[in-house]
């Protein structure tokens, strides 16, 4: 029998699998659980985690999968304004949503894992809900990078598309097995590990741990994917713990969360022997729109994937509209954002871009990462592509933010990263790098922390940067 999903817990077979999810739809009606009731889902990555999340949607409900390592303050505030009716947790994260549940003073029932698997065993399996294409099935919360996370509602028809990059850019299908080293409650292992690999009828390789370098490598060993979707921080500590190698067997790479340096992609190609291929997608679209299949940081849309311009496009950076079965409905109790973001069946995205000719697009980050200095248009992530560029062989990372002077001026600041034991030699070469770089385009304060803060995905939290940039800059005047 084909396996659907594997992990250090067991493994399970597609035929089981949709026993089990039919049981658990039965086992969340008995519950209580109407159509369009939403189900949180706080827990690791598992077998159960998928049966009880997919439950919920064959019940007619809303599923919801929450990610752990937010701070209780904001994990307290998704638990007060979402409404679900229930959350599903597990032994690691009952303690944590009891004190979320609490400080949030209401909340949805709480569903042990325990506790439903014994449910579970007494139910008949039942039909899947009637529903709409339109009708909610699952949400994704954003990232945070540029605020408070805000819920993606995602119609039923969103998993039409699922397979279009696995197969139609990839070519990876029914033979393959999907591993992603990220979580299943964001987008990116949602769309393109669990319900790609579900939908071709591959085998999906879960991991109840967070990811590390090392802990990517023993994946690999064990299960041997051939589907691999990491982000682009995590291939750079893969190449700097020297593991690289490890993953030979892995045939396809993705990288998405954030762009993906030049210098990564061909140090991985020089360890693997495998390109990596590039991909720009967001929660509200929850697969990947966009692709760079060969580095040249040109992006064409995906399959079924249309672009148009907000603006006529020019020589400045823009925001596009991309129209695909998988946009999102809009946010959850956020009607401005809604309003601002959201057309009939299309995203606009906050980042910006530059018409690349017939039909494709460059990325130059956010709108709010682009300021004119000088009376010119600088982008902060070219400003960390070069900066890397010139510094790499001492700096482990490093990131720009955006910042206004007390007199109403836009500039620089960078912060950094020096690898162990190299820190004067870094600092020569990010002074270094500064210099070359044109003078609107050169940060204005340099300093160096332990690490940068990052989502669970790698992407850089530019907004945290900037928090940390009065008091660093206080103590900086201090020390001089």
């Amino acid at each position: 029998m084909k396996v659907a999903i594997e992990s250090d817990d067991g493994s399970i077979t597609y035929e089981r699998l949709r026993d089990r999810v039919a049981r658990a739809a039965a086992t969340w009606r008995s519950l209580g659980l109407g159509v369009g009731d939403r189900v949180l889902v706080l827990a690791p990555d598992s077998i159960g985690w998928v049966e009880a999340y997919l439950g919920a949607i064959w019940a007619g409900g809303v599923a919801v999968g929450l990610n752990s390592r937010l701070f209780d303050r904001e994990l307290s505030v998704i638990v007060g304004e979402c409404g679900a009716r229930f959350a599903w947790c597990t032994s690691e994260t009952v303690e944590l949503f009891e004190r979320c549940a609490a400080a949030a003073d209401a909340g949805p029932a709480l569903v042990s894992q325990p506790e439903f698997e014994r449910l579970l065993g007494d139910q008949t399996p039942v039909e899947a809900a009637e529903r709409d294409a339109d009708d909610p099935a699952f949400w994704i919360y954003t990232s945070g990078t540029t605020g408070f996370p805000k819920a993606a509602i995602h119609a039923q028809r969103c998993v039409l598309a699922s397979t279009d990059i696995a197969a139609g850019v990839l070519g990876a299908g029914r033979d393959d097995r999907f591993y992603s080293s990220s979580k299943l409650f964001f987008a990116y292992a949602h769309a393109n590990s669990l319900c790609a690999g579900l939908r071709s009828g591959a085998t999906v390789i879960l991991d109840r741990q967070w990811a590390t370098p090392k802990r990517v490598a023993e994946i690999a060993a064990r299960h041997q994917p051939s589907a691999a979707f990491i982000v682009p921080t995590l291939y750079l500590k893969l190449l700097q713990a020297g593991l690289a190698a490890q993953l030979r067997g892995v045939r396809h790479f993705v990288s998405a969360g954030e762009k993906l340096p030049a210098s990564i992609r061909s140090a991985w190609l020089d360890a693997t022997g495998r390109g990596i291929v590039d991909g720009y997608g967001t929660s509200e679209t929850n697969f990947l729109m966009l692709y760079d299949p060969d580095g040249s940081g040109v992006l064409r849309p995906s399959p079924r994937a249309e672009l148009s311009w907000r603006e006529t496009p020019s020589d400045k950076p823009s925001r596009i509209w991309v129209r695909h079965p998988s946009v999102a409905l809009g946010y959850w109790q956020r009607p401005e954002a809604t309003a601002e973001c959201f057309g009939p069946g299309c995203f606009s995205p906050g980042d910006l871009f530059l018409d690349a000719g017939d039909g494709r697009v460059e990325i130059r980050g956010r709108q709010d990462d682009l300021l004119k200095i000088a009376g010119q248009w600088v982008s902060v992530e070219d400003v960390d592509a070069s900066l890397a560029a010139g510094c790499g062989e001492f700096v482990v990372e490093l990131g720009t933010v955006p910042f206004e002077t007390r007199d109403g001026l836009n500039m620089i600041v960078v912060f950094a990263v020096a690898k162990n034991g190299l820190r004067e030699e870094a600092v020569a070469a990010l002074e270094g790098a500064i210099e070359a770089l044109p003078r609107q385009r050169r940060p204005r304060e340099t300093h160096w922390v332990d690490a940068l803060p990052r989502t669970p995905t790698g992407k850089l939290q530019r907004n945290k940067l900037l928090e940390l940039r009065p008091a660093m800059s206080e103590r900086m005047l201090v020390d001089t």
